[in-house]
Order: C-alpha cells, then sequence, then structure tokens
C-alpha cells in the first residue's frame, strides 16, 4: 500500500475551516484508491507566533522536512493583532518566505479557470468569456524584490527612507522558464512572456535567457508582452492566454487579477513547486473577518489538494475528478457567499456544505486511477 507524509499547515482565520473541507477530500480518496495519506497537523502563521514564539517554529520544519508535500493554509491575523508581532516576524515575512526559501519552491502554478457553464460568476461579458477561460499563471517565486536586501534608515537631511532590492540570477530565471516551456509544450504551444523590459534592467536579463533557451523548444510560440499591457489584456481577451510565466511581483499582482476575471480569489489554488519538494495553498488570505462564521469559500483549499495529488503523487485522474466535482456543484446552481451577485438566484450555501456536496460528487464518480 503507498502512503504518502503530508504537513498539514492550517493557517490563521478561515485556514483551519477551508482545510477540513480539503482533508474530508482527501479522506475519500483514501477510500476510492487504496493510497494512505499520513496527515500530521503543525503550527504555522501568526497564531503560531503568538502560541510559540515564531511563525514558523523549528518542530513546523521539522515536520515539513520529513513530509512528502505540504498543504498550507492562508496566514495573516488582523491588521490590530498582527501590530503585536514584530516586523521581520509577521507571518509573510516570518514563515512564507523562509518556508519558499527552505524548499526552493521557485515556481507557482496558478490556475485561472472558469467554465463557460460558471461564466455567471465573472464581472466580464459573457462574450468575453466565451467558451470558458482556462490559463495557467506562472510565477517565479524565490527572487526579486520580495527576497532582495531591504534597507531602512535616515538620510543625512533627517527624512526617513527604505531601500529595496530586485535581483535576479540566470539560474533562477532559468528554471522557472524551463518548467514554464514544458507546461506550454504539454498545453497549446503558445507561452506569454510577461515583463518590463522598457524600464527594468531585470526583465532585460529575463528575457535574453529566454531567448537563449528557445530554440530547445521550437514547437512552442512565445509572445512577449509587457505587464501593464498584459493587465489590460487579462480584461479585455483573457482567452488569448494559456500559459504566462513572469518574475515574482508582477506574479502576485497579475494572479490576483485572474482572481477578479472569473469572479473571486475563493476560485484560485496554487502548487508551489520545487525541485525537491512542493507545498500547495490558495492564492487568497486569510479573510479573519469571516473566520469562524462558516462562509467561506473552500474551493481554493481543495483545488490546492488537487494540485498535490497530480504534481507530487502522480495521481491526476483522482485531481481531474475533484476539479469536476467541484464545478458541477456549482452548475447545479448552488453558490458560496464570495461569488453571490445581488439578485443572483443560486442558492448559498456554507463552507462544510460545499465540502460535504463535492464529496457526495465525488462519490459518484467512477474511478479512473
Amino acid at each position: 500500500m503507498t502512503t504518502h507524509r503530508i504537513a498539514i499547515l492550517a493557517g490563521d482565520g478561515i485556514g483551519p475551516e477551508i482545510m477540513r473541507e480539503a482533508l474530508k477530500v482527501l479522506r475519500l480518496v483514501e477510500e476510492r484508491t487504496g493510497v494512505r495519506f499520513k496527515l500530521t497537523d503543525t503550527p504555522f502563521g501568526a497564531q503560531a507566533y503568538f502560541d510559540h514564539g515564531h511563525p514558523f517554529p523549528d518542530a513546523t520544519k521539522a515536520v515539513c522536512d520529513a513530509a512528502d508535500a505540504i498543504l498550507k493554509g492562508p496566514v495573516g491575523l488582523s491588521y490590530e493583532a498582527t501590530k503585536q508581532i514584530p516586523v521581520d516576524l509577521q507571518p509573510e515575512r516570518g514563515a512564507v518566505l523562509p518556508l519558499r526559501a527552505r524548499y526552493n519552491t521557485y515556481a507557482n502554478f496558478r490556475p485561472i479557470v472558469l467554465p463557460r457553464a460558471l461564466a455567471h460568476f465573472s464581472p466580464l461579458r459573457a462574450e468575453i468569456i466565451g467558451e470558458g477561460i482556462d490559463i495557467l499563471l506562472i510565477r517565479e517565486l524565490v527572487g526579486g524584490l520580495y527576497f532582495g536586501t531591504k534597507t531602512v534608515g535616515v538620510d543625512a537631511q533627517g527624512h526617513r527612507y527604505v531601500e529595496e532590492a530586485l535581483r535576479y540570477d540566470e539560474i533562477q530565471i532559468k528554471q522557472v522558464l524551463k518548467r514554464a516551456l514544458e507546461l506550454a509544450q504539454r498545453r497549446k504551444g503558445v507561452l506569454h512572456n510577461i515583463h518590463k523590459s522598457n524600464v527594468l534592467k531585470s526583465s532585460v536579463l529575463w528575457n535574453e535567457v529566454l531567448e537563449e533557451m528557445a530554440p530547445a523548444y521550437p514547437d512552442v510560440k512565445i509572445v512577449h508582452m509587457l505587464v501593464d499591457a498584459a493587465a489590460t489584456h487579462l480584461c479585455l481577451n483573457p482567452r488569448q492566454f494559456d500559459v504566462m510565466v513572469m518574475e515574482n511581483m508582477f506574479g502576485d499582482i497579475l494572479s490576483d487579477q485572474g482572481g477578479g476575471i472569473i469572479g473571486s480569489l475563493g476560485l484560485m489554488p496554487s502548487a508551489c513547486i520545487g525541485d525537491a519538494k512542493a507545498y500547495y495553498e490558495p492564492s487568497h488570505g486569510s479573510a479573519p473577518d469571516i473566520a469562524g462564521r462558516g462562509i467561506a469559500n473552500p474551493y481554493s483549499m481543495i483545488g490546492s489538494a488537487a494540485m498535490m495529488l497530480e504534481h507530487s503523487f502522480g495521481m491526476a485522474a483522482e485531481a481531474r475528478a475533484i476539479w469536476a466535482a467541484m464545478q458541477s456543484v456549482f452548475a447545479d446552481g448552488y453558490s458560496t457567499a464570495d461569488l453571490t451577485q445581488p439578485g443572483s438566484t443560486a442558492r448559498i450555501i456554507s463552507t462544510t456544505e460545499f465540502g460535504d456536496k463535492v464529496v457526495a460528487k465525488l462519490r459518484e464518480a467512477p474511478i479512473t486511477s
């Protein structure tokens, strides 16, 4: 019997609520396939700081080190609560960035997917959605401005200043571009390279490296697009995109825009891939304002578990069955609170109800893996 060890980092805010629904689905996958998941809960995030003195405790690092994959919920508390944590130990700086660096999870896959049947969730017109949106946004995750040297001080005139360095080397660029080119080969053979080379020297180097790699992928058409133009085109003609690749901060911003065009970040899971290990998480935050109310959308957390099955455990068929189950719940006329538009006739269901309906749909699905 195959057993996979998974570190469970439920996180803060709505994290534990949506994680429970993802774990329901994983338990059913065990029943369906005979594969076993050894799940180990471990603290991570803002609450971990208050409980253990650090947002990424040493005990959590040991659990993650031993795991085959990591399933992570969103982190962060309210603004007032976060101010009680030293700046460098706030969860994004003190936990998330160190997690990425520890396992060199350099490629962040963020699917922006909205089938035609769910087009009513999007603020875009039906004719723009067409037959549906299916974009894989690939974000470099361990370099750039977020990881550069940061200096805070006071200048000779007594003015406060901050200086943050944006640094990339060609190895960092090559490893994420290789992933993007390979995925473009397996999909539609088109890769949109998103950059800002008219201003940033980092983008000039990025594009040079891509041009050097391109001859090894003759079946991939590379389309270069400035990041500001890409933001516009995501709204005006999102169906032109299939695989998009970009540096860290561009990917952070454009993937959130992707959540907007499909109706909610609650529909956006993600995979953070390294050569040795990966972790999987929703693309959205911890929404502490709605924590405990049972209205959070668990789609992104369940979708992150599906991505883990596919990318870490080779269970692509079971992952597809989970996606189909989640989308069929919406297609049946149900909605979560974040997706409900004024005047909608959809029946709003709770976090738990959504998870239960996904499990019921998956239980009915044929076992193909």
